[in-house]
């Protein structure tokens, strides 16, 4: 039989530690196993003289703080523990650069090895290992402790037939187990939807993990399968925990309904702990046991003894008794072995009378049956007479009197809590009032009452008003300049809804696709926390308008239609810069432009057409030309005259005065010099 898998390691081959004295005290004779955090040897302490079990925390991780805290985490949980289903713990130190943790040491295998020996274990195997683990876990919650670990590979099969939980590494303390605050811990094909989703552990985590661990135990295989660890917490958060006696038929009824109830999707569906866990498997194992009694005695031929009275109480049920017989006569036995249940032995049939005291004649036999029957007539009057008392004083107490029974209005549910206590106070009940977040139950309204509406509590009972604390507020990832898809898987990530439709408007600014912002119910942009559930509405860009300036009109709307824009006919006006009939300017009347907004199309008409001056004739240079350049004429002229301005006088034009010209259009001058 192998040694013990402690901390689910693997084997691995001798190290110069073997041979190496520990602190003064452990000599270190052999490795047990080798893992990711820690290396097991079995080590003689030399004070106590006995074998020992000894962690070795790896070099390379003694000098993160992190790794040494939880390896000492799991020195101080275990040894809080003292319980005949958990692997003690006998010492905790350190040796020079070495983190070492002392346990003690169990010849045998792991649960692990024993599924990978025989695929799977019959029903009776795997309650007995269910019987242990759970009992072990209900001391650690019991003492405020998480196991977040367990695991085939953390149950130890002993080869004595002891069984106990291993490595509680990862455990912590109940009150401090709301949010991790770190990357995940455990193993993936164990971990609860909560631990997978939001990074939260309590005791329930521990039941959903000892119900994989029941249905692979009792089917041979994990429910849940894929080629990466994602994809299995995905199935673990979202796909439907399948029925072990789909798998095998052979899984009784009792057992299907624990792992179902065990491995609910919600932890509040689950027990609450492994001791309410490990009372359901017990009377399921006591049902199962007298299912198969009753199965097996059906068509069981039984031989009664002569003395036997078919008629004796009439239906009552006779113990058969050994009865000894003179002459040849067999003696006839009747014995059923006693039942065991909860640890407490249940006979199932009377030990009797002594051999000696049993009667040799039938008519002695007769006459101690009708003394038994007078006995029994007065004191079944007695008890007749104190039950009827007894109901008498019930009816009373449970009618009026202190144990008379109030039910619980089952309206409170959606009632402003002033409401819902006034309610109770006119029904004499007294209240408390405990806060929950909730994204559909606003602030200040009753979500449910504890006990629930409807059920019948006795006078004066206190009943606990669950209140809407309103949505949780949680953190809001960085959206703006993502990826519409990238935003939107954020926003499912992070606990939020995705409004529809997402609103889509042009930017120049920011590229097609591209998350402009985010806004929040009322249309405002959303800060950096948002209840939980609500819907968050993404502003994502079409990218910018599209330009038309210097296209036809038709071929402008068109261009716009495509991009989900209305082109509209604007004024057309005298442009110097874009040919009569295109359009030089589109105009948008909204702020920001989304589709199926207008865009105002203003056409071309050409440059705008300029008079020739007819008052030029006689006119000096120096006053004409400013009024030329002015009207945006091309000036044909002498050179000479600008140096001579006030001398050169216009004698003619060309056009002449009055003519109609486009702007910009050449005028010569003539000149006469004076």
């Amino acid at each position: 039989m192998p040694l013990s898998r402690l901390d689910g390691v693997t084997s691995a081959p001798p190290d110069p530690m073997i041979g190496r004295l520990i602190d003064g005290r452990y000599d270190v004779r052999s490795r047990i196993a080798r893992g990711g955090m820690a290396t097991v040897y079995l080590a003689t302490d030399l004070r106590l003289e006995r074998q020992v079990a000894i962690k070795i925390m790896h070099g390379h991780l003694a000098d993160d703080a992190v790794f040494k805290e939880r390896f000492v985490q799991e020195a101080r949980s275990a040894a809080r523990l003292a319980h005949p289903n958990v692997v003690n713990v006998f010492d905790q130190g350190q040796d020079s650069d070495m983190a070492y943790l002392v346990m003690e040491y169990l010849p045998g295998m792991t649960l692990r090895d024993l599924l990978k020996e025989r695929g799977q274990l019959t029903t009776e195997q795997t309650v007995d290992v269910m019987d242990a683990v759970l009992g072990g876990l209900a001391a650690a919650h019991k003492a405020g402790i998480v196991h977040r670990d367990l695991k085939p590979e953390n149950v130890l099969l002993a080869d004595d037939g002891r069984i106990k939980i291993s490595d509680f590494g990862l455990a912590r303390a109940v009150s401090a187990n709301t949010a991790t605050g770190q990357a995940l811990l455990g193993t993936i094909a164990y971990l609860s939807p909560e631990l997978l989703t939001r990074g939260t552990a309590d005791a329930r985590s521990d039941i959903y993990a000892a119900g994989i661990m029941m249905y692979e135990m009792l089917v041979g295989a994990q429910p849940y399968v894929g080629d990466q660890p994602m994809a299995i917490a995905f199935q673990h958060a979202n796909d439907q925990m399948p029925t072990p006696s789909d798998a095998s038929p052979a899984v009784p009824e009792q057992l299907d309904d624990l792992v179902l109830w065990a491995t609910r999707k919600e932890p509040d569906e689950r027990p609450s702990d492994a001791r309410e866990m490990l009372e359901r498997l017990r009377v399921a194992e006591y049902e199962i046991a007298g299912t198969r009694r009753a199965q097996a005695a059906t068509g069981r031929t039984v031989v009664l003894p002569d003395t036997f009275d078919a008629d004796l109480d009439q239906a009552q049920t006779q113990v058969l008794e050994a009865r000894r017989r003179t002459g040849s006569t067999t003696v006839v036995s009747s014995v059923t072995p006693a039942t065991t249940v909860y640890g407490t032995s249940i006979a199932a049939h009377d030990q009797g009378a002594d051999a000696g005291d049993i009667p040799t004649r039938p008519g002695d036999a007769l006459a101690r049956k009708a003394g038994s029957r007078r006995k029994r007539g007065a004191w079944i009057l007695a008890i007749i007479l104190v039950v009827a008392a007894g109901l008498g004083v019930s009816a009373w107490y449970f009618a009026a009197g202190p144990g008379a029974s109030v039910t619980v209005p089952a309206d409170l549910a959606g009632k402003p809590v002033a409401e819902a206590e006034a309610s109770l106070d006119a029904l004499s009940l007294l209240h408390t009032q405990t806060q929950q977040t909730d994204p559909t139950v606003p602030a200040g309204v009753v979500i449910s009452t504890d006990p629930a509406g409807g059920t019948p509590v006795g006078q004066g009972s206190s009943i606990t008003l669950v209140v809407s604390a309103g949505p949780a507020m949680l953190p809001v990832p960085g959206l703006a300049g993502t990826s519409e898809a990238d935003a939107t898987a954020a926003i499912q990530a992070a606990g939020f809804t995705l409004a529809d439709p997402v609103a889509r408007q042009f930017d120049s600014d920011v590229e097609s696709g591209v998350v402009i912002a985010a806004l929040g119910a009322d249309g405002a942009a959303i800060g950096a926390t948002y209840p939980e559930q609500r819907p968050i509405t993404l502003v994502v860009s079409l990218g910018a308008v599209p330009n038309v300036v210097g296209q036809s009109p038709d071929d402008a709307m068109a261009a716009l239609g495509e991009v989900g824009l209305v082109g509209v006919d604007g004024s057309q006006d005298f442009n110097d810069e874009i040919p009569a009939g295109e359009v030089y300017q589109a105009i948008t009347t909204t702020d920001p432009v989304r589709p199926g907004d207008s865009i105002t199309l203003n056409v071309s008409r050409g440059p705008e057409p300029v008079t020739v001056p007819g008052n030029l004739n006689g006119m000096s240079w120096s006053e004409a030309k400013p009024l030329l350049v002015d009207l945006g004429f091309d000036l044909q002229y002498n050179a000479v005259a600008d140096a001579f301005p006030d001398t050169f006088k216009v004698s003619a034009t060309d056009p002449a005065g009055g003519a109609s010209v486009p702007k910009g259009s050449k005028l010569v001058v003539s000149f006469s010099v004076f």
